[in-house]
């Protein structure tokens, strides 16, 4: 079950492409935090998602910290970042454990060959007191998340 607006955010610490620890406690009471979970690196839609979040990273906020999740390894994902250029982490996931708590991850069913260690295209707003502004969990993962209505909380909070 994915979580819902008003919950506190799982806490959790993971590595980003540059093998730096990102923690959510880090932003506590300083930023507010965008979570995109993506199902995999260089896939079309994936890579849509987060060069158009990207390419707009001033729209979400000077005081939101934008990161990518999936399940991808650190070194994948950093290849990902050089070749198209985010302005953001992104982390690995590797064990999907972090996916499981937010209820953004598929189990054995997204692909005929039932890939199991595989997130959700989600996205999560979280305010500074680590509270979920925003949440949405897609089961197709050709779809994209609501950009605009994303920008719209992060600015309301």
């Amino acid at each position: 079950m994915s979580l819902q607006k008003g919950q506190t955010a799982p806490r959790f610490q993971l590595f980003d492409d540059e093998k730096n620890a990102f923690s959510l406690e880090d932003a506590r009471g300083k930023e507010k935090v965008l979570l995109l979970f993506f199902p995999m690196a260089f896939t079309g839609v994936c890579t849509t998602e987060l060069n158009s979040v990207s390419n707009e990273l001033a729209a979400y906020g000077a005081d939101t910290r934008v990161a990518g999740i999936s399940t991808d390894s650190p070194f994948t994902l950093a290849e990902f970042k050089k070749v198209n250029g985010f302005q953001f982490p992104l982390l690995s996931d590797h064990n999907a454990v972090v996916c499981a708590a937010y209820g953004a991850k598929y189990d054995g069913d997204f692909t005929p060959m039932n890939l199991d260690r595989v997130s959700k295209r989600s996205a999560f707003v979280i305010d500074k007191e680590g509270i979920i502004q925003y949440a949405e969990v897609l089961e197709n993962a050709g779809n994209l998340p609501d950009l605009e209505k994303i920008k719209e909380v992060l600015a309301a909070i």
